[in-house]
């Protein structure tokens, strides 16, 4: 462990949100992803064990054996994760927010009351933008040092720095982790005004990365 890193996030509030984010098609039925929750996770785990003080937003997924100093609230759908974050950042200050799971881009635009029966021929769902989430965290937190996470599965490193970039300048981030998964191999790059690193190739490695950056 690095002390000095150590000292520096001691004391140091995080907000972390990791995982799926459900959206409702009826009362049992959702759409979602395929997220684990993974490196928001092991981020926290690193970070509380610095002496940061972490709270971690985490949607519909198995976790055990979490740190017990990390704050956990879970959440399974997409509203309520956009509440919980306007929740806490109107309430609490945080230095660092890390925004790694993976949102709902869309939502069925009716929600049927009931049960949809099966056997349905034909049976469509018309689906309507969910509100971009990252786009907001600037506007209520303005003094946080804010990362985002840019996921595209099979881009190419150029593209995939193109797309981080854009994120960055659009959302008003400090730094942006662009992943893919090309090939069946995870890749990540770090984009931001002052720092360009990467590949890690891995989650654990790209974790340790970002803990030295924060």
């Amino acid at each position: 462990m690095d002390i000095r890193s150590g000292d520096r996030l001691n004391g140091k509030r995080v907000l972390i949100t990791a995982g799926p984010t459900w959206v409702a098609i009826d009362k049992v039925r959702v759409i979602s992803n395929i997220a684990t929750g993974k490196t928001g996770i092991l981020l926290a785990e690193k970070l509380s064990a610095l002496g940061a003080k972490v709270t971690l937003l985490l949607g519909p997924v198995e976790v055990c054996c979490l740190n017990r100093k990390i704050k956990l609230i879970s959440f399974k759908f997409f509203e309520e994760l956009n509440c919980l974050f306007e929740r806490e950042l109107k309430n609490r200050k945080y230095d660092i927010i890390v925004h790694s799971a993976a949102v709902a881009d869309y939502a069925p635009a009716k929600i049927f009351r009931n049960k949809v029966r099966s056997g349905i021929k034909n049976f469509q769902i018309k689906l309507a933008p969910t509100v971009k989430i990252i786009d907001l965290l600037r506007k209520i937190s303005p003094r946080s040092f804010i990362v985002g996470f840019k996921f595209e599965p099979d881009a190419k490193k150029q593209m995939l720095l193109k797309e981080a970039a854009d994120l960055m300048r659009r959302a008003n981030l400090d730094l942006v982790v662009a992943n893919s998964n090309i090939y069946g191999k995870y890749s990540a790059y770090f984009v931001g005004s002052n720092i360009n690193s990467g590949p890690y190739l891995s989650k654990e490695g790209m974790v340790d990365k970002l803990v030295k950056i924060l």
